[in-house]
């Protein structure tokens, strides 16, 4: 069984398994995403008695932090205990890509040269980490949600602004890995 579930999953099963859990959050009436948990949790811990943007019925959204939790600790357990111990299967295009920057590909999920308190330290570092985060936070609450709130659940419901929300995404991937990557690396 362990080692069923630690392998990486075929986009045939995981894709419907996303399509359930979307059917199930439709018809509870629910909608799906990360970024409003932030909200949530400052509600919680009180902002609202001094932001209005955080005064609202935080409760009702108390499902959602569970599943937060439930993928953080669902990430634990897959990294420390259900590890492939074999590098991660990338494409010599890619990795030919990443020698070009400079950037060593060590068979991780993620290049430990950049992803490390010592790179945050860098000028490179801190601005792939600090700034990308802050811009990243500031455009999942200007566009209204992240990623993974308009691609799976705005798009389920057929919402013309998360269509134009999630192109935006994919626009804003390719500049930043085309053009602004280059220049930072």
């Amino acid at each position: 069984m362990i080692d069923f579930i630690s392998q990486a999953w075929p986009w045939y099963v995981s894709g419907p398994m996303i399509a359930l859990v979307m059917f199930l959050l439709l018809w509870a009436g629910g909608s799906f995403g990360v970024s409003s948990n932030l909200r949530t949790i400052c509600a919680a811990a009180g902002a609202g008695r001094h932001i209005g943007f955080f005064k609202f019925a935080w409760r009702a959204q108390l499902w959602n932090l569970v599943f937060i939790f439930g993928a953080v600790l669902g990430g634990f357990i897959a990294t420390n205990f259900l590890t492939n111990p074999e590098p991660l299967a990338l494409s010599s295009a890619t990795v030919d890509d990443l020698s070009a920057l400079q950037i060593s590909f060590d068979g991780g999920l993620a290049p430990m040269q950049l992803f490390t308190w010592k790179s945050l330290l860098t000028l490179q570092g801190f601005a792939v980490l600090v700034i990308g985060g802050f811009l990243v936070g500031f455009g999942a609450r200007w566009a209204g949600g992240c990623t993974s709130g308009h691609a799976i659940s705005g798009l389920s419901n057929l919402q013309i602004p998360s269509l134009i929300a999630v192109v935006g995404f994919f626009i804003g991937g390719l500049v930043m890995t085309h053009l602004l990557f280059p220049i930072i690396f």
